[in-house]
């Protein structure tokens, strides 16, 4: 069987009509006009280029705004020392490199060339200057240095990892695409099956892009919160509600002390309870029961807590299970609907309320995850 593809002008408009044209051992020639497929085909691969050139940009944008902002102390350490130099007329005197007062001024300018000549873009860039009296603030500001390029590693770390998560729903938009070009046309339920993959693995990769802008905003330090006083009871209720209407296979639990006055940003913590939430429902059987409470633990601290009876959590898996895009499952993960980034992105929202985790889990027995709230956020609420 021979195939082809063809392009020809229509006698009206401006854009090309495709056609595949099929050809069989007996000569017989069958010609399929497949302009919207191919076009189609075009778009969501454009789409998807422009969502990866996105992401991209804003990780490098991140990564430079982190750096530039952790090394902003040795230039002003610089400036400072020269501003210094001057007001107290430490000037190097004529030959010789002592100035007045008994200082020796070409130290000072030993440092500020040493700090110029840095490139902290480079792995193992230190800062050296063979003066002892100096040693204490050679150590702190390589020790400066070492948490930029971490945080570097990380975004670079973060970027591969984003584009690895965005290949493969292009593949899967790309081979469904190749499978209603060949037999899409003829079979419904091929058609049928294609459009629901394509829909699907669209819908995963605009959740995806979504969060990646989210934790690009917050890292870059363009997300603030906005600050009220809120019933914390009421909350976990609201959210308590939706799941209880959305979820028809889990039994769900409401738990609520009355009247738990908190500081806090209302939307961005139910984002936090709602992907915990999700996530319980996700690795809990069918008919299994989760408990979403709102309460104050033994220190009095207001707590959130999501609570189901699924599978539980691998105790190997418990020091990762918030870092970006990590999945103690990958396949599963992606069976699920998951990204790898909602833990992380709940995990951001109560760092900013200067909260902390409490993680209680047992494989086939359950997991039991608090959010716990600063104190400090009670006492301005009342």
């Amino acid at each position: 069987i021979e195939r082809s593809f063809s392009f020809a002008m229509p006698e009206k408009g401006v854009i090309p009509i495709a056609r595949y044209t099929i050809k069989d051992q007996n000569g017989l020639i069958k010609v399929m006009d497949i302009t919207r497929l191919f076009y189609t085909a075009v778009i969501l691969v454009f789409v998807s280029g422009v969502l990866n050139l996105i992401v991209l940009r804003l990780s490098a944008l991140s990564a430079n705004y982190k750096i530039k902002k952790q090394l902003q102390p040795l230039y002003n350490l610089a400036k400072n020392a020269l501003l210094l130099s001057d007001e107290e007329g430490i000037h190097p005197a004529e030959g010789g490199g002592t100035s007045q007062g008994g200082y020796d001024s070409s130290r000072i300018h030993n440092l500020e060339s040493a700090i110029d000549s840095l490139k902290p873009d480079l792995p193992d860039t230190q800062l050296e200057t063979n003066d002892e009296d100096l040693k204490g603030l050679e150590n702190a500001i390589n020790s400066l240095l070492l948490r930029a390029r971490k945080s570097s590693d990380q975004q670079i770390r973060f970027v591969s990892d984003a584009s690895h998560e965005l290949r493969t729903p292009i593949a899967v938009i790309k081979g469904y695409t190749d499978m209603l070009d060949r037999w899409g046309k003829d079979d419904e339920k091929i058609l049928a099956e294609s459009i629901f993959a394509i829909k699907t693995e669209t819908e995963h990769m605009n959740r995806l892009v979504e969060q990646l802008l989210f934790l690009a905003r917050g890292d870059s330090g363009r997300t603030t919160l906005k600050l009220e006083s809120f019933d914390l009871s009421e909350l976990v209720r609201e959210v308590a509600q939706e799941f209880m209407m959305i979820d028809r296979d889990h039994l769900w639990e409401l738990e609520a002390e009355e009247n738990i006055q908190v500081f806090g940003d209302i939307a961005l913590l139910k984002q936090a309870l709602r992907i915990l939430a999700d996530n319980a429902r996700k690795y809990t059987p069918s008919g299994g029961s989760i408990k979403l409470k709102a309460k104050r633990d033994e220190k009095g601290i207001p707590s959130l807590i999501v609570q189901d009876s699924g599978i539980g959590i691998n105790f190997e898996d418990m020091p990762k299970m918030f870092d970006r895009f990590y999945r103690s499952d990958p396949a599963r993960g992606r069976e699920k609907g998951g990204t790898g980034l909602g833990l992380s992105i709940a995990k951001w929202i109560i760092d900013r309320h200067e909260g902390y985790f409490d993680i209680l889990s047992h494989e086939s027995f359950g997991t039991r995850i608090t959010m716990h709230l600063p104190a400090k956020h009670t006492a301005a609420a009342e």
